[in-house]
């Protein structure tokens, strides 16, 4: 090929390569001239949530992760919920409870801070919250030594299906009440501001 060829045919070379890659971002579902579309990202299976009240002057609040039963036979069922296990209460990091002044549940006293929640399932029903002095941590990494108080729970077990799991911080007159319901179990503690 003489040289006074050569500009022509690189031309033509170019073209052909500019009609092949819109050819592509078309076939990709793409107009040419406009970026790549990414896919839209899948919702999170157990995504983070937060219950929050303001009770006798101090705001009490929980951070978890939502599980859902899916079908899922979950108490006794899962391996990380058998019967005597100290279970996550919630979803990949552990669950956090923050008070901005000290809380009484019963007679034991919860200093102004953030916690962790696990929860003592027993197929008696005779379950317990587990409040945890460390925090930060992925939620089946439980430490029992790090426990500050464990409170007896009210539980029932006949309640409406809850498919995707709830934590509630209400106020009840002077008092709150903080409740965890997932599938047909509602677990509930009262407590008061010190």
């Amino acid at each position: 090929m003489t040289t006074r060829f050569l500009p022509t045919a690189i031309a033509i070379a170019l073209v052909a390569f500019a009609g092949s890659a819109q050819a592509q971002a078309a076939a990709a579902g793409n107009a040419p001239g406009k970026p790549a579309m990414a896919k839209p990202a899948r919702p999170p299976a157990s995504p983070r949530d937060s219950a929050s009240a303001t009770i006798s002057g101090a705001t009490v609040s929980v951070n978890y992760g939502r599980p859902s039963k899916r079908g899922r036979v979950l108490f006794n069922g899962l391996n990380d919920m058998k019967w005597g296990m100290v279970w996550r209460t919630g979803a990949n990091e552990a669950t956090h409870l923050t008070t901005t002044k000290p809380l009484m549940f019963g007679s034991a006293m919860v200093p102004a801070g953030t916690y962790t929640l696990f929860t003592h399932i027993v197929e008696d029903g005779k379950w317990e919250l587990v409040i945890n002095k460390q925090t930060k941590q992925w939620g089946t990494a439980y430490d029992a030594k790090q426990d500050l108080v464990r409170v007896p729970l009210t539980v029932t077990s006949n309640n409406p299906l809850q498919e995707q799991m709830l934590i509630t911080v209400a106020p009840s007159g002077t008092n709150g009440v903080l409740t965890i319901s997932w599938d047909n179990y509602k677990a509930s503690t009262t407590f008061m501001v010190h």
